[in-house]
Order: C-alpha cells, then structure tokens, then sequence
C-alpha cells in the first residue's frame, strides 16, 4: 500500500512539473462583458427584448419607456437548464416595497411561479426554462423609477434592474 502511495506521490509531482510542449499551447481568451444593451440616456422603448441566461444576469440592467404608451415586453431565457432548477422571470415591483423582503417570500411560494401573495407586482412574465419566452403587453405606472427583479429563489441580487418611465 505504502508502495502505491508513494508511486502515486511521485507521478503527481513530475506531472505536475511537466513543462513540455502540451502547457505550450493551453490559451484562454478573457470575455468582456458587453454593457451596450444598456440604452443611452436617450434611447427610449416601448418594445423590449430583455434575454435571461444561465449565469444568471439580465442583458439590461436599465430599461427605459415612455409613459402613456403601451410596453409589450419579451423575456427569452437563452440559457439551457430546466425551469425547475434555473428558472427565470421578469417581475416589475410597486415602488416603496422591500426587495429584500419581497425577494425571501417569493422564495416560499414554489406553486405560484415564486409570485407571492400581497399584489406587490405591477406586472410578470411566468417562469421560463432554458429556450422558453414570454411576451407581456402593459400600461406602464406612473413616470418614476421601479425595480424588476427575477423572483426565483436566489436570483434576484444579480437579476435586477431599473425600469425607467419618462
């Protein structure tokens, strides 16, 4: 036994110290991420496309529409994993509420797509799995700033946002 350990032990060291022509040739590539879907102080839409992925992050961190005007608005879940264990949603909150507090009774309301009681939504999509998309027509609430969120269990401190209405 002390003899397989010990050829075990010097393997892993002179593997370890290998400086062949195979380390030559591992590269990477850094990945920037891409902050353009954030609209420029003058871009204002009434027809969003928001994409939701795996990594758990919104491609839009603000979104911008004009007040008055109806929003039609797509979530599409471009990652691959099931709703049930990287589910998304887009969930516009009523201003003055606890996103935190908000965000931990979602968590328990499993049968209700994560939406809990109390009508503190202006308005949502469903949950959506990898490949799924939902497209929701609304009238914005009144010019102010409002937070979307997704409201699956854990998400919402990378997937939130501000939603803009001038």
């Amino acid at each position: 036994m002390k003899k397989l350990l010990y050829i075990s032990l010097i393997t892993l060291i002179i593997s370890c110290n290998n400086t062949g022509k195979a380390n030559d040739k591992f590269q990477y590539e850094r990945v920037k991420e891409d902050n353009t879907s954030i609209p420029a102080n003058n871009m204002v839409s009434n027809n969003v496309i928001l994409n939701s992925n795996d990594q758990m992050k919104f491609d839009k961190k603000i979104i911008k529409v004009n007040s008055g005007q109806e929003v039609t608005l797509t979530l599409n879940h471009t990652g691959r994993f099931p709703v049930t264990s990287m589910g998304h949603n887009f969930v516009l909150i009523k201003k003055d509420v606890d996103i935190n507090q908000y965000a931990l009774k979602a968590a328990g309301a499993r049968n209700n797509d994560y939406i809990p009681d109390g009508g503190n939504e202006i308005v949502y999509t469903k949950m959506l799995g990898g490949g799924e998309s939902d497209t929701i027509t609304f009238n914005p609430p009144e010019p102010g700033t409002y937070t979307f969120i997704c409201t699956f269990p854990g998400h919402y401190m990378l997937m939130m946002g501000e939603f803009l209405v001038i």
